[in-house]
């Protein structure tokens, strides 16, 4: 299926692994050229390279820490217009109220949700000067399925639920922008063994039990960071055009039965 998206920019921040390199991929596979920000610059000229090489796009690479002050402005300096934003950034810390302290909380808020804040307002800026452009903010269904052993996570991103239904509720009709947002559930990535290792040690008082958690999950698995990708993509297309302030939950149902795994 054609997505129509062939010859547009797309920024994509957290972009070297997991969910940001699967998006970018994707992105490429439909004729997206593609501005990619993380913090290892490595990864990112090992991604372009391969990207490159394999569907012949335009690809930048624009290593970065958002989570430090300056750095998203400095950012949208360099991407000029962009045609669509994924941000994808984010690390929170798992934990219950009082494993998480004051410096790690602020910290996971500061790139994942101060940071899909700031650059949103820079780059929805610029994309209203022209009248068109997407923001796809990829979220947590933790963010629905309130979670207070997760609570940093789980009311970060409560707030960016709100914050994208907030401005896509009116970006479409004021501006002709859509601002949509993903919440995954448990997906295969890096990241997710050591936030499991840390439920299994609060639950089973030993983290090398963290692979059981698996069978609580639907199929018994994580989704795949290409499941995530392809709804990503779609939501940035034409084909999704009337779209906006919406959130898609993809979790293979979690939410939706209401349990906590």
């Amino acid at each position: 299926m054609d997505l129509g998206l062939r010859g547009r920019r797309a920024l994509i921040t957290g972009a070297s692994q997991g969910i940001g390199a699967a998006t970018a991929r994707i992105f490429a596979q439909e004729g997206c050229d593609l501005l990619l920000t993380a913090r290892s610059a490595e990864r990112l000229g090992a991604l372009r390279d391969e990207i490159a090489a394999a569907h012949g796009v335009n690809v930048t690479v624009h290593p970065a820490d958002l989570e430090k002050r300056g750095a998203a402005e400095q950012l949208a300096e360099e991407v000029g217009d962009i045609d669509i934003l994924v941000n994808n950034a984010g690390v929170i810390p798992g934990g219950d109220l009082w494993s998480v302290d004051e410096d790690a909380w602020r910290q996971g808020w500061e790139l994942k949700v101060f940071g899909y804040v700031n650059l949103t307002r820079l780059v929805v800026e610029r994309m209203k000067a022209r009248g068109r452009g997407v923001v796809v903010n990829d979220i947590g269904n933790a963010g629905e399925r309130l979670d207070a052993d997760y609570i940093c996570g789980t009311t970060g991103n409560a707030a960016l639920i709100a914050f994208t239904k907030a401005m896509g509720g009116q970006s479409l009709t004021k501006y002709g922008i859509r601002i949509v947002g993903v919440n995954p559930g448990p997906v295969a990535t890096d990241r997710m063994p050591k936030l499991l290792k840390k439920r299994a040690q609060d639950w089973y008082g030993d983290e090398s039990r963290w692979q059981e958690l698996l069978e609580r999950y639907p199929l018994g698995r994580m989704a795949t960071p290409e499941e995530i990708a392809n709804a990503i993509v779609f939501l940035a297309s034409d084909c999704s055009g009337y779209t906006s302030g919406a959130i898609l939950t993809i979790d293979g149902g979690i939410t939706s039965r209401n349990s906590i795994v």
